[in-house]
């Protein structure tokens, strides 16, 4: 073997263990990801997403944002919601108002990667689609949330009027 030889094969081999390496690092790196639990900024981020679809006026969008089994306890309604046809209707009823939420405090516990719990205060602006006359409403409210098939999902979302006094 000639030495220009025996560096061409060195060179190779060097490049193939240098690609190896890589993949394996960026296997181990996104199986890192995959499987760390999320930061509270990201469980934060999930109710932004949620004002956001409010915002749209469109039921179905909000819809989309709860588990299949998802439970809501709502602001404005005494009925219980177990399922999409439920939660979407109360939104087509909540939406007419034009809500604007704000947290006014949050508490996150993230439970696990799949996991976690967004739980405080917030005040909704509403408008009256009668008068166009605005209202705040504070409530207090809990979002759990799961991830299922990739996607973050709410699961159970508690909210109550603050009682007076």
């Amino acid at each position: 073997m000639t030495r220009k030889t025996r560096i061409r094969a060195a060179l190779v081999t060097a490049a193939a263990l240098a690609t190896t390496v890589t993949a394996t690092v960026g296997i181990s790196a996104a199986g890192t990801e995959k499987d760390s639990k999320p930061t509270k900024k990201q469980i934060a981020a999930l109710f932004v997403g949620w004002n956001a679809a409010l915002q749209t006026g469109d039921p179905e969008k909000v819809t989309e944002r709860y588990a299949d089994d998802a439970v809501l306890l709502p602001t404005v309604s005494n009925k219980i919601r177990t399922d999409h046809a439920g939660i979407e209707d109360y939104f087509e009823h909540f939406l007419q108002n034009k809500p604007v939420g704000k947290k006014t405090k949050t508490i996150i516990n993230v439970l696990g990667k799949n996991s976690a719990i967004d739980t405080g205060s917030y005040v909704f602006t509403l408008t009256d689609p009668k008068t166009g006359e605005k209202r705040n409403v504070n409530a207090r409210y809990t979002f759990e949330y799961e991830k299922r098939g990739g996607e973050w999902l709410i699961v159970n979302h508690h909210s109550s009027a603050m009682p007076e006094g």
